[in-house]
């Protein structure tokens, strides 16, 4: 038992998570989801909403510790109509929400006055775009009839993207990815979850969206190099803020941002690349 602990130890200290909490906290999150799409894919979409609600109260958090106050309230009353438009609307009503809600937020900080606006308007477009918005998209990927099927390989996607970066990463990384960045990325993490995300997207397709399975090897590229590219803005964010983690709600993993990264970017990705597909087989080119 001495040696398993010493070994968790090693992995924990090279990694910078506690990998046992971490994997629990993910195999709780799955659970979470599927349950969700199974029973009723509208609860799906109010899971969405409670996380981005969430992640705007920990990025008004972080903002504060660099005084930029974004309107806390505000971006929440947004978040819930952004969800409520995309779920009942589709993508045109995220797009029209969207643009609805950040003329009404620039609005709202008029009364403020004119002191630090520019910062504070610039701060609360972001969350709204970072949060809602890209959020948005996964609740596009849960409306349709085969939502359930179009979520869980999307969760098979991301889940082979971090998983596997991370174990590449903490077995035989020794090159860093970005190191001003994210110092414990490696370029051998990221080799890792390329290979691993592509067969396990060859696979997901194959098997629960029943369709071609190298449609599901490109979705797999996709997914790693957005999810990948998420990962490294959220960490650029909390670099230049000078926190870890944006939160301690996830245990293993930080705050809900600090989970929702990658998915954030990778989720429009596929979203793009499953109506493309679509429209083909509509068409017959597919």
């Amino acid at each position: 038992m001495s040696d398993l602990h010493s070994i968790n130890e090693a992995i924990n200290k090279r990694a910078g998570r506690k990998l046992l909490p971490s994997i629990a906290v993910s195999l709780s999150l799955v659970a979470l989801i599927w349950f969700a799409l199974a029973f009723e894919r509208a609860i799906f979409a109010g899971v969405v909403t409670v996380a981005v609600v969430l992640g705007i109260r920990e990025l008004h958090k972080a903002f504060s510790a660099v005084s930029i106050d974004i309107p806390l309230w505000s971006l929440t009353t947004a978040a819930i109509g952004l969800s409520a438009a995309t779920w009942f609307g589709g993508i045109s009503g995220l797009a029209v929400a969207t643009a609805i809600a950040l003329p009404c937020l620039l609005v709202l900080l008029l009364p403020r006055g004119v002191d630090n606006f520019v910062k504070t308007a610039s701060a609360s477009a972001l969350a709204l775009v970072y949060l809602p918005f890209l959020a948005g998209f996964l609740i596009l990927l849960a409306r349709p009839d085969n939502g359930l099927e179009r979520v869980m390989t999307f969760v098979i996607l991301v889940g082979c993207n971090d998983t596997f970066a991370y174990l590449t990463g903490v077995l035989f990384g020794k090159h860093p990815l970005a190191p001003k960045i994210s110092p414990k990325k490696t370029i051998e993490g990221l080799i890792g979850s390329l290979v691993f995300t592509v067969l396990g997207g060859a696979l997901a397709f194959h098997f629960i969206m029943g369709s071609d399975w190298w449609l599901g090897a490109l979705a797999g590229l996709l997914t790693v190099f957005t999810a990948t590219a998420g990962d490294l803005i959220e960490s650029a964010l909390k670099r230049d803020m000078a926190i870890k983690d944006m939160g301690n709600i996830l245990p293993g993993h930080g705050g809900i941002m600090d989970r929702l990264d990658s998915v954030l970017f990778a989720a429009p990705a596929l979203w793009l690349a499953l109506e493309v597909v679509r429209r083909a087989q509509d068409s017959g080119l597919l």
